[in-house]
């Protein structure tokens, strides 16, 4: 199995392990890691997830080269645009797949096309000291069609992002730490453990909230000021009189740490 997973604590880590192929997602991976992420989206002890790969050569390469030509000549273009449009995307998380929960991108290695679009997907990013990040379909004469023009230019300055978008060169990990496209560098060997000291953080919050909140934050990012706090609000009521808000109060009162149940 290319897959691994492991949930401990409220944490589900997902490991691509295929690095003899630079962790390419060929399509066993692909049907797995759609189920993996359904399971995790439906699942009360899974609340943070891990996305990783194995090796130090590449967090992930994207699709697998030598299937993706198989794909293409197996439909025509209008019917590869009508079927993207309703499917899962690469990953499954990259388009038409919300898990609802927060996903840590824990980035091993190179991070480029494909990988990087997967990425971006997640929701927090860090990374090893030899990491880079690139884009560079347009040097093969297609576009980053995994959510890589839209989802790049949301998470850095849009000239950093054009650049990288137009040129196909990559950035190195200190530059994506300083434009902001992760938020820790680290050692190979504390990668995982900075991870999973982040997702146990989150883990420990009401789930409820840490929900509302990711939502919030999503459905709001493009809209007016006014519209987005009103959004706000709608997502914040609900959470008030929940049994895990109350908890939360009496466990400040008690000065224990709270026990929360998603309720």
């Amino acid at each position: 199995m290319s897959i691994k997973t492991d949930l401990v604590d409220g944490v589900l880590t997902v490991t691509l392990d295929r690095p003899e192929a630079r962790n390419a997602l060929n399509s066993e991976m692909r049907e797995t890691l759609l189920a993996v992420w359904e399971e995790f989206r439906d699942s009360n002890d899974a609340r943070v997830g891990i996305l990783t790969g194995s090796g130090d050569r590449s967090f992930c390469a994207g699709a697998d080269l030598k299937e993706i030509g198989d794909y293409y000549r197996s439909m025509t273009p209008i019917e590869r645009r009508e079927l993207g449009v309703r499917t899962p995307g690469l990953g499954a998380i990259t388009r038409n797949f919300d898990p609802r929960k927060p996903i840590i991108a824990a980035i091993n290695g190179p991070c480029l096309a494909g990988g990087l679009e997967l990425a971006l997907a997640c929701d927090i990013r860090i990374a090893v000291e030899h990491a880079t990040f690139g884009l560079p379909e347009v040097t093969r004469g297609i576009l980053p069609g995994a959510g890589g023009t839209q989802r790049l230019p949301r998470s850095l300055p849009q000239g950093v992002a054009l650049e990288m978008i137009l040129s196909g060169a990559p950035i190195d990990s200190q530059s994506a730490l300083r434009w902001g496209l992760v938020s820790h560098i680290v050692a190979s060997a504390d990668l995982l453990t900075e991870a999973t000291r982040i997702a146990k953080l989150i883990a420990a919050n009401g789930p409820l909230a840490v929900r509302a909140a990711r939502d919030a934050v999503y459905q709001g990012i493009t809209l007016p000021l006014n519209e987005a706090l009103n959004l706000e609000q709608y997502h914040a009521e609900p959470l008030r009189l929940s049994e895990d808000a109350n908890e939360g109060v009496q466990a400040f009162i008690e000065k224990r740490p709270p026990r929360f149940q998603g309720k």
